[in-house]
């Protein structure tokens, strides 16, 4: 009986997902080469070839698999906060609405046996760097389970207007995004910071995203002045 082997096994195959992953943490996508990757997986470029085709086609692989089953954990969590408000006869809280999005990005965070630490640093540091490539393939990927999460919160929160809600949840996703990207940007501050520990950040980070879900509306700016004075 024959056996796959070589270039074309399974095991070369996430080897070379796991090299590249690792190294588009550490010199970003553009900033890695298809060399880099070949290097670090100890395969030859025709592997990376026979297996992904191009380098964009292994981007696109490496963040399907790892936002479907982060959409998939938050949209499970989503269903069970409104089955539970359901029984209780009770709208679901915007408290759970958070959690439910939130909290699976930061368990998977915390998880250093299977890369979910390093994919979540990957995701945290595409969001600032991104190209016009990911910046699509990533709101594909986000769009169906982004309209469930803002639809729910706008029915928990109908005195909010839905454009603030947009913004709100923009900038909760900003603070996720840093938090879980890594340590190096805390040096300036006095003190210890443990991100590997789910006990201190998940708690600290959650509190964060609640306040800031529920601060007062901002003040509305006057409207311009349409006299066409140019007295101050």
């Amino acid at each position: 009986m024959s056996t796959t082997t070589g270039r074309h096994s399974p095991e070369t195959r996430a080897r070379i997902l796991d090299a590249a992953e690792t190294l588009f943490v550490e010199h970003g996508l553009e900033g890695t080469s298809m060399r880099m990757i070949t290097g670090r997986a100890g395969v030859n470029l025709a592997a990376v070839n026979y297996h992904f085709g191009s380098k964009e086609s292994l981007i696109q692989e490496i963040f399907e698999k790892r936002v479907q089953v982060l959409n998939q954990r938050r949209l499970e969590a989503l269903d069970r906060a409104v089955a539970q408000a359901r029984q209780f006869g009770r709208a679901v809280r915007p408290s759970q609405i958070l959690e439910a999005f939130f909290q699976p990005a930061l368990e998977l965070a915390a998880d250093t046996q299977h890369g979910g630490h390093r994919f979540m640093r990957l995701l945290g540091r595409t969001h600032t760097e991104t190209s016009p490539f990911v910046r699509r393939l990533l709101a594909d990927l986000y769009s169906e389970t982004l309209k469930r999460f803002l639809a729910a919160l706008c029915g928990s929160l109908p005195g909010v207007p839905r454009e603030e809600i947009l913004w709100r949840f923009y900038f909760m996703m900003g603070a996720t995004s840093y938090a879980i990207a890594g340590t190096d940007n805390l040096q300036v501050f006095e003190g210890r910071f443990d991100q590997q520990d789910p006990a201190q950040l998940i708690p600290r980070l959650m509190s964060f995203l609640l306040g800031g879900l529920r601060a007062p509306l901002p003040e509305r700016l006057p409207p311009p002045d349409s006299s066409g004075s140019d007295a101050a």
